[in-house]
C-alpha cells in the first residue's frame, strides 16, 4: 500500500492549495503515459459491466422462465431490480467514497459482482434471482459511479472530456454487444452459464483494479465527519441550479436513449417489418453514429467550449425526436424517415453524455464521488422510467416512441436553458471558478 501511496503523492494536487479537493482552474501532474492507458482501459471496463450486466441474459428470457417456473413477468422483474440496485448503488457508494476512497470500493464492489454473479447462476426461483440480481446492480453500480469519481481525479483541463467522452462510446457499444455475447453463450449453453461468465468479469476486473487502479483520493483529499458529511455534500450538490442544470440535461437525454432502446424493436420489426437481424444492424448503425458523435466530441475539447458542443448535442436530439413525431403525419410510417429522425437523435445523445458529464463533474470537483452518483443515478433513474412507457402507451404506431423522446429532449433543453445557462460558460476548464450557484 506504500507504493500505491507514494504514486498518489506524485499525481495529485498539494491539500495544501486545494479547496474542497481541487483548486479550480490549477493543473495537475498526470500519470505517466502507460499508467494512465491501464488505468483507463480499466476504468472504461467498470463502465461496460453494468449495460452488459443489464443485456447480456435478455436471449434467454423464455428458457429462463420455463427454469424457473416464472411467468414473463416475474423474469422481466429481475431486470428492473437490477436497474434499481444500479441507481441505489451509485447514490449511495458516489458520496461514501468521497470519505473512504475509491480503490477499496472498487474491489468491493468487483468482489460483490463477482460473488452476485454467481448466485443468479444457481438460483433456485426467480425471487431468489430477482434479490440477487438487485445486489449484483448495488455491486456493479461501484464501477460506474467511481470510473468517473477516478477521472476526475485523475485529469484535468482538456484531457478530462477527451477520457470521459471514451466512457460515453463504452456506454453507446455494450448495450449493442451485450444482446450479441449473451446470444452467443446460450448457443452453447443455458442461460446460467450468461451469468457464470459475468463472475467470471467480476473476477478479472478485480484483478485488474488491483493491478492498475491506484487509490487516486488520498487521506487528506477525503471529505473529513463521516458519512453524515459526505451525504451533506450531496445535499449541498442537489442545491446548485446550474450544477442541477447539467445534471438534468444528461438525465433527460437518457431518457430519451432508453425510451428508443425500448421501443425502437417494436417499430423496426413490427410496424415496418424488418428481420431481427436487419434491425440489429440499424441499432448497430446508430450506435456507430453515437461512437462518431463522441469521437468529434474527443477531438473538439479543447478547442470549442464544452456548452457549446454540448448545446449542439441537445439541439440534434430535439431535431431528432421532433423529426420522429413530424414524419408519421406527413409522411405515414416510413423505414428512412424514422431511421434517418432516430440516427440524429442518437448522434446528439453522442454528444450530450461526455459534455453535459465532463461540465458536471468540473461543477463538483469538491466532491467528485456525489456528483458523480447524481449523474449516473438520475441518468439511470429516468432511463428506467421512461423505458416502458413506448409499450403502455400504445403498439400501433411509432408515434408513442417519438412523443415520449420528444417531451424528454424537450425537458432536456429546458433544464439546459432555464438551469445550466450554457452562455455563461459554466464549467469550461478555462472558466471553472464559475460559482455554480
Amino acid at each position: 500500500m506504500n507504493n500505491w501511496l507514494i504514486f498518489d503523492r506524485m499525481v495529485s494536487p498539494s491539500p495544501s492549495s486545494a479547496v474542497g479537493g481541487q483548486t479550480p482552474g490549477t493543473a495537475r501532474p498526470a500519470p505517466r503515459a502507460g499508467s494512465a492507458t491501464a488505468l483507463v482501459a480499466v476504468l472504461a471496463a467498470l463502465t461496460a459491466v453494468a449495460p452488459l450486466a443489464t443485456d447480456m441474459y435478455v436471449p434467454g428470457f423464455p428458457a429462463m422462465g420455463d427454469a424457473l417456473g416464472a411467468s414473463s413477468s416475474s423474469v422481466q422483474l429481475t431486470m428492473t431490480a437490477f436497474l434499481a440496485g444500479l441507481v441505489a448503488g451509485q447514490l449511495l457508494i458516489g458520496p461514501v467514497s468521497d470519505g473512504l476512497g475509491r480503490r477499496r470500493l472498487l474491489l468491493a464492489g468487483s468482489a460483490g459482482f463477482a460473488l452476485f454473479s454467481l448466485v443468479c447462476a444457481v438460483a433456485p426461483n426467480a425471487e431468489v434471482l430477482t434479490a440477487a440480481r438487485f445486489l449484483q446492480g448495488v455491486a456493479g453500480a461501484a464501477g460506474m459511479v467511481l470510473a468517473r469519481a477516478v477521472l476526475t481525479d485523475r485529469f484535468h483541463g482538456a484531457e478530462l472530456p477527451r477520457r470521459f467522452a471514451l466512457l460515453s462510446q463504452i456506454m453507446g457499444v455494450a448495450p449493442i454487444a451485450a444482446p450479441v455475447l449473451g446470444g452467443a453463450v446460450l448457443a452453447v449453453s443455458t442461460w446460467r452459464a450468461v451469468f457464470v461468465v459475468l463472475a467470471a468479469l467480476g473476477v478479472l476486473l478485480l484483478l485488474a483494479v488491483g493491478k492498475a487502479v491506484p487509490e487516486s483520493l488520498p487521506p487528506e483529499r477525503r471529505h473529513s465527519g463521516g458519512v453524515k458529511s459526505t451525504f451533506r455534500a450531496m445535499g449541498g450538490l442537489l442545491g446548485r441550479r446550474v450544477f442541477m442544470g447539467y445534471v438534468l440535461v444528461v438525465a433527460f437525454a437518457s431518457a430519451a436513449l432508453f425510451a428508443y432502446i425500448g421501443g425502437s424493436s417494436f417499430v423496426f420489426e413490427n410496424l415496418h417489418g424488418v428481420s431481427p437481424t436487419v434491425y440489429s444492424l440499424i441499432f448497430a448503425a446508430n450506435a456507430v453514429g453515437m461512437l462518431i458523435a463522441g469521437a468529434v466530441f474527443a477531438k473538439l475539447a479543447g478547442r470549442v467550449a464544452l456548452n457549446t458542443l454540448l448545446t449542439v448535442g441537445v439541439g440534434l436530439v430535439l431535431l431528432g425526436a421532433l423529426g420522429q413525431v413530424l414524419v408519421v403525419p406527413v409522411a405515414g410510417e416510413v423505414l428512412a424517415g424514422t431511421w434517418a429522425a432516430l440516427f440524429v437523435t442518437t448522434a446528439g445523445i453522442g454528444l450530450v453524455f461526455p459534455s453535459g458529464m465532463t461540465i458536471a463533474q468540473g461543477l463538483g470537483r469538491g466532491a467528485p464521488g456525489a456528483a458523480s452518483a447524481l449523474v449516473g443515478g438520475l441518468q439511470f433513474l429516468f432511463g428506467a422510467a421512461a423505458s416502458p412507457l413506448v409499450g403502455l402507451f400504445g403498439e400501433h404506431s411509432s408515434l408513442p416512441m417519438g412523443l415520449i423522446m420528444l417531451g424528454a429532449a424537450g425537458a432536456a433543453a429546458l433544464s439546459l436553458v432555464g438551469l445550466a445557462r450554457p452562455w455563461q460558460r459554466h464549467g469550461e476548464p478555462e472558466a471553472s471558478a464559475a460559482s455554480g450557484s
